[in-house]
């Protein structure tokens, strides 16, 4: 099934200054669950099954072109289980988008076959060496089940980029070294980190974590102080994977996650990083919800209006025109920005 063009009102002529006509990246978050059971997440609890389809996206079509999307990432909940999954990413392929799948790895085998043609990226989930990673996604041979997926990948494809993303938490920051020697290990063509999020609604939470529930993921003050260290000596150790690239952070950029755990604890002040999400990407959950990133409130939904007319609503030209990230409170305790320049991007 291919993707239709639709009969969208253009909304071109809009004339705002935060009016949006050209929208380099789009983020589907395709399922509603997932297939791990992670501490640093309330995805798994989700009860209700819900899926974007190509179905879901036909009405777009022209919204998808008139606002020039170049790359199409794929999230959830875990995308794979969705079963319409590759017939929408065959569409979107089609239209010369740039696909990336995140995934938690566990279903990679299995669909191997077209996850290693259809997309031009994998990104999975690594949360340490076996037995971390393990315990953290409290799933049985999660990280067996993960390299067995790679592998079989790689195997029908050996040019397709598969790269690993860690998030620090109290139960692997003392990992980190034996984590980027894991993605050595697995094949992987880089590996990134970035601070858990534990102050946000985001992730399914349907309210901020209370302080309690914060702490089993958040990092105290003693522990800070020895990721300090340990980030020290990956920085140290580890300078020649910084400099080609397999460690995608800077030194500067890995010692903001202690400076991010530090914030959290009102030892530091929160500072915002560098982002430009809100004016060049959208974030659409399975339920057709659209939101400017994952942390701010929605903004419209797909099911009520194109896409195109729901970045230029009087809500969302609102939220981008009253945006300062510099002051506004979310974005100081941002962990996953995005700043998208000119056909390429940086995470802060």
């Amino acid at each position: 099934m291919s993707l239709l063009t639709g009969s969208e009102a253009i909304v071109r002529s809009v004339d705002h200054p935060h009016a949006i006509h050209s929208l380099p990246v789009l983020v589907l978050m395709v399922h509603s669950r997932c297939n791990c059971r992670c501490v640093m997440c309330d995805i798994w609890k989700t009860a209700e099954t819900r899926e974007l389809r190509l179905d879901d996206l036909v009405p777009h079509t022209n919204s998808i072109r008139r606002l020039g999307i170049e790359w199409v990432v794929f999230s959830g909940g875990e995308p794979l289980m969705n079963p319409g999954l590759f017939d929408l990413a065959r569409a979107l392929h089609d239209m010369g988008i740039r696909l990336t799948l995140l995934t938690t790895g566990l279903l990679l085998s299995k669909y191997a076959e077209e996850a290693a043609f259809v997309f031009d990226e994998i990104i999975v989930s690594l949360d340490g060496p076996g037995d971390v990673h393990d315990s953290i996604r409290r799933v049985p041979r999660a990280f067996a089940l993960m390299a067995e997926g790679i592998q079989r990948v790689r195997s029908l494809n050996p040019a397709l980029p598969i790269r690993a993303r860690t998030t620090v938490q109290k139960a692997n920051f003392a990992h980190l070294r034996q984590t980027v020697n894991a993605a050595r290990d697995l094949g992987l063509n880089s590996i990134s980190f970035l601070a858990a999020d534990v102050t946000s609604s985001a992730f399914n939470r349907d309210l901020v974590w209370p302080v309690e529930r914060q702490n089993q993921v958040a990092l105290t003050e003693a522990e800070i102080d020895s990721l300090d260290r340990e980030l020290s000596g990956l920085i140290d150790g580890y300078r020649a994977d910084i400099e080609t690239g397999f460690l995608v952070e800077s030194p500067a950029k890995l010692r903001r996650i202690v400076y991010h755990f530090r914030a959290q604890l009102g030892l530091e002040p929160s500072i915002a990083p560098t982002c430009n999400a809100p004016w060049t990407s959208a974030v659409v959950e399975s339920d057709g919800t659209v939101r400017p990133c994952f942390f701010h409130s929605p903004i419209g939904n797909i099911n009520d209006a194109p896409l195109e007319e729901v970045l230029n609503s009087p809500p969302a030209l609102n939220f981008r025109e009253n945006l300062d990230i510099d002051t506004n409170p979310t974005c100081r305790r941002c962990v996953c920005s995005l700043n998208y320049r000119s056909g390429t991007q940086s995470t802060n």
